[in-house]
Parts: C-alpha cells; sequence; structure tokens
C-alpha cells in the first residue's frame, strides 16, 4: 500500500515515485505564493515611490522623471541602480548638492529602490540637438576620443548608445545643459561620489570637446 518498499526493520519507506506528485505540488504553491508576494511588494513599492514623486520630486524632476528644467538631470529611462546610488550618496554627503541632500535625508534605502524602478520604466523624451555643428564634433569625441590629447572614447564605458549599465549612468537623451555641468564638475574635482577615472578623463578635454558631448548625447 501507498507505493513503499520496506525499510531496515520493516517499515515501509516512501519512495520518489509515490512522493513525487504531491512534493511538486507543495513547491509550485510555494513558487506560486512567493511570485504573487513579490508582485504585491513590487506594487506597494510603486505606489509609494509615485506618492514620494508627487509630493516633492516632481517639482524640479516631473512627474515621470522628464525633468522641468535643463537645469535638472532627467532620470527617464536611468538605471534604478544608479538613481539609488545617487540618492544614498546625497543623503550621505559624498555628493553634493543644494536641495538633494534636504530632499533624500528622509529617505529609507528601500524607497530608493523604489524611486529607482519608478523612473528607469518611464520613456526616455527625444529632442533634436540645438546645434547640429556642434553635436557633430561631440559624436566623434565620444566614439573615438581625441588620441592627440589623450582624451578615451567615451563609448567605451558607456556604450556606443551611451546607455550606460548598472554602475554607470545613461547619458543618451539628457538635457546637454546638465551633462556639460556636470563634466565640469568632474573636472574640477567638485563632483567626486563617482568614478575617480572622470577626474582624469574630463580634465583632459577643452571646453569646446565638453559641450560638443553634451550636446550630441541630448539628442541620442
Amino acid at each position: 500500500m501507498g507505493g513503499g518498499k520496506p525499510g531496515a526493520h520493516g517499515v515501509r519507506l516512501m519512495t520518489p515515485r509515490a512522493r513525487g506528485p504531491a512534493a511538486l505540488h507543495r513547491v509550485l504553491a510555494a513558487l506560486l505564493g512567493l511570485v504573487v508576494a513579490g508582485a504585491s511588494w513590487a506594487q506597494a513599492d510603486e505606489a509609494r515611490a509615485k506618492k514620494i514623486v508627487s509630493g516633492v520630486c516632481f517639482l524640479c524632476h516631473g512627474a515621470e522623471g522628464e525633468s522641468s528644467s535643463e537645469m535638472f538631470p532627467r532620470l527617464a529611462g536611468q538605471h534604478w541602480e544608479y538613481t539609488a546610488k545617487q540618492l544614498a550618496n546625497f543623503q550621505s554627503g559624498k555628493r553634493k548638492g543644494t536641495a538633494m541632500g534636504d530632499m533624500a535625508a528622509k529617505l529609507t534605502p528601500d524607497e530608493m529602490v523604489a524611486l529607482g524602478k519608478y523612473f528607469e520604466k518611464m520613456a526616455v523624451p527625444a529632442e533634436p540637438a540645438k546645434d547640429s555643428d556642434l553635436a557633430a564634433v561631440g559624436k566623434y569625441v565620444y566614439h573615438n576620443g581625441n588620441k592627440y590629447s589623450g582624451v578615451p572614447a567615451c563609448a567605451g564605458c558607456h556604450g556606443p548608445q551611451a546607455l550606460g549599465t548598472a554602475s554607470l549612468p545613461r547619458l543618451a537623451g539628457q538635457y546637454a545643459v546638465y551633462t556639460e555641468a556636470q563634466l565640469k564638475q568632474f573636472s574640477t574635482r567638485e563632483r567626486n561620489n563617482d568614478n575617480a577615472v572622470m577626474h582624469t578623463i574630463v580634465g583632459k578635454m577643452t571646453a569646446l570637446e565638453i559641450a560638443a558631448v553634451a550636446q550630441y548625447l541630448g539628442a541620442k
């Protein structure tokens, strides 16, 4: 009975075949429960992120990360890991900001992640370059660098489409004014919360090259 076999002391043991269907059913039920729970947590995180965005973030960065001004970065489409790291850096003071330190002061790590994931899902606005000639220079520098001054190609780290990685920011579609300002801050060591390699690279770039690369990226 039960598909068992005698054990060492005459006790019938359940064979894998006999207990297989029931065990599989329990495993599947447990996995389904985890999926449902995960979905519920994700929905709760997104709801929390939306509340934070509508209460604070939208004033500068827009309701969907599109940004309300060229002075503020577009967060739409940015890697959530990168956004969460920047918020943590603002909170700790590792990255300086006129207002972001106060804005991030009360955020929990989970809320930073939730905000990052919320903005990452948003569509990135597309706009043509304001200065196509300058953007053409930026395209060359971005993809080829400048062998005469030792500037490496930006694409080597940020990718040919400037989409970045989890640890490197997406630059495609970012406001040229903002990108140029950040590059200048790297050049003067005013910004030092990210890869120190940026200090060396941007330190070799001319003002023209910085403006050109920023113009090119803004139209990608």
